[in-house]
């Protein structure tokens, strides 16, 4: 009887979980009907094209608000290895404020002085960013270590 009971328990899960499966299909279709019927308005408002700038804009704004509510919602016990992945982020924008510094050795176009202006002021901050995360970090170090 235990037996019996134990495989009506089981056939009742994989029933609903066969639901819950169909459920999930079904709100996914829903999702992407959803989606596409969205994003056919957005285009047909904005004449077929959507402006690049725009696009970035929503990007970068998007970005900042999940950078905000993700830094501030760490705890205190994870700020250091926090602070390593940014200095790794950082050092990824200093490799790529380099290559703007240095776009004109590439070629010969009308935007390299602004783009190796703003590459400079990447540079600059991205180097100070590094520099003050070291700094912070073996801070929270030195807290840890015993005083002898």
């Amino acid at each position: 009887m235990a037996n019996d009971t134990a495989q009506q328990i089981l056939e009742r899960a994989q029933a609903a979980a066969k639901i819950a499966k169909e459920a999930a299909q079904q709100a996914q279709t829903h999702l992407e009907q959803a989606s596409a019927a969205l994003g056919g308005a957005a285009s047909a408002a904005s004449g077929g094209a959507i402006d690049p700038f725009i696009f970035q804009l929503a990007i970068f704004v998007l970005a900042v608000f999940v950078g905000y509510y993700v830094v501030w919602s760490v705890t205190p016990a994870l700020h250091t290895p926090l602070m390593s992945v940014t200095n790794a982020i950082s050092s990824v924008i200093v490799v790529g404020a380099l290559l703007a510094v240095g776009v004109e050795a590439v070629g010969n176009d009308a935007g390299t002085g602004w783009a190796q202006f703003f590459g400079f002021g990447a540079l600059i901050l991205a180097s100070v960013n590094i520099f003050g995360g070291f700094l912070v970090t073996q801070r929270m170090l030195a807290m840890y270590k015993k005083k002898g």
